[in-house]
């Protein structure tokens, strides 16, 4: 049985390998609101083969609002700095109601097929 289910994971484009890689992030110097530039990022276990990380920012309260995000090329950085692309920042309409934020990471490899995935969630602000 778990032969079976051993081949259905990589079947699936799995890797126990890859399975832990994590990011994670700090508001720092972002302003509100509609900071243009992204908070400072900390990378965790990005998989071998990876070129270019794509980034996608949600608010969990509004999920109708396109924050957007943007591509980084990686070279083996475990930090991103504030401003290392540029999206729509964090704006609860309400500054006395926080919203909870989740970014979200992909790492591509040359031909653009998607390595691993990690989410983080903060509260803003």
């Amino acid at each position: 049985m778990r032969l079976v289910l051993a081949c259905a994971f990589l079947l699936a484009g799995g890797s126990a390998a890859f399975a832990g890689m994590s990011l994670g992030f700090r508001w720092g110097p972002t302003g509100q609101c509609f900071d243009p530039n992204s908070p400072p990022i900390t990378l965790a276990d990005v998989p071998d083969g990876t070129v270019k990380l794509r980034f996608r920012m949600t608010d969990l309260d509004a999920t109708g609002f396109n924050h957007g995000g943007g591509e980084v090329a990686f070279k083996g950085q475990e930090t991103l700095g504030y401003g290392a692309f540029h999206y729509k920042g964090p704006c609860p309409p309400d500054p006395s109601r926080p919203h909870h934020y989740e970014l979200s990471m992909q790492a591509l490899d040359a031909g653009g097929k998607v390595l691993a995935s990690a989410r983080a969630e903060r509260r803003f602000p």
